[in-house]
């Protein structure tokens, strides 16, 4: 039998209209979406029309969430831990309405500082977090990425296991990976698979750290997606391609770029035997 795994993608790496964004989703033969923003807004300051809205223009697409691509953590770690635990909230009533079983954060900027001098504090807010998600029936996923605490393998495990909670688990990204140095399949993979939940989707290049479809950078993504497919993965693979330009909370592909982005991928997964469901 073949082993499928459901496709989504960042909506608004496509374009700020939603409707935009569904079309090109399902065109590509995508049963979901991640959602980070639409009309221009971050998701969790959508008001709660708007929220209902892209409901509405979801449900008509035949496209469930896969998750909330909230920037929650990405914020200097130096601010009040309930900063971010108000945020969340806004990041939990969105999944709510959406179906989201997933919601993205991170593990805090500390520019000037050293990681060892902020690691008790990342410990404190990320715990907090998961605190106030558990029970809601969603689970939040950790996102590696360069310039924050969990930017590198032995960080990230250190969170998720100082955490030790049922609704923090862990998102791939191997391009981020590979933005700081790291092998993502061969010095990461090993340690960091037990707590994986979430796959996202972009590859880059070490001597650049230009971002790149999958398959054509140093990310080990086919190695990765055998291994996930091995190893009995069932979840998410969300196209996060990042081919235009990227930013502090997110990046851009257009329509274009997205679907070059997602052929690259399919010939990945085709070659794992691994299908779209």
């Amino acid at each position: 039998m073949t082993v499928e795994w459901a496709l989504s993608g960042f909506g608004d790496e496509i374009d700020d209209d939603p409707r935009v964004q569904a079309a090109v989703m399902r065109a590509l033969g995508a049963s979901h979406i991640e959602v980070r923003g639409a009309w221009g807004t971050n998701i969790i300051e959508l008001s709660e029309e708007q929220l209902a809205e892209l409901k509405r223009v979801f449900d008509e697409a035949g496209l469930k969430a896969s998750a909330i691509a909230s920037p929650i953590g990405k914020v200097d770690v130096g601010l009040p831990v309930e900063h971010e635990v108000e945020r969340l909230d806004r990041a939990l009533r969105a999944a709510e309405v959406l179906g989201a079983p997933y919601i993205r954060i991170f593990s805090f900027y500390y520019e000037g500082k050293a990681p060892e001098e902020v690691r008790d504090a990342v410990v404190e807010r990320m715990t907090a977090l998961a605190r106030r998600a558990e029970g809601t029936g969603v689970t939040l996923v950790h996102e590696n990425e360069k310039d924050i605490f969990g930017d590198i393998p032995e960080r990230v495990l250190d969170i998720v296991e100082s955490v030790d909670s049922p609704a923090l688990k862990l998102a791939w990204d191997p391009a981020n990976f590979v933005q700081v140095g790291v092998k993502p399949f061969s010095e990461a993979y090993e340690r960091l698979r037990p707590h994986v939940v979430y796959l996202q989707v972009k590859d880059a290049l070490f001597e650049t750290r230009q971002v790149v479809p999958a398959g054509e950078g140093d990310g080990e993504v086919l190695r990765t997606v055998e291994a996930l497919r091995d190893s009995g993965y069932e979840g998410f693979a969300s196209l996060e391609p990042h081919l235009a330009y990227a930013y502090e909370t997110g990046g851009f592909s257009g329509p274009y770029s997205f679907g070059v982005a997602a052929r690259a991928f399919a010939k990945v997964l085709e070659e794992a035997g691994v299908g779209v469901a």
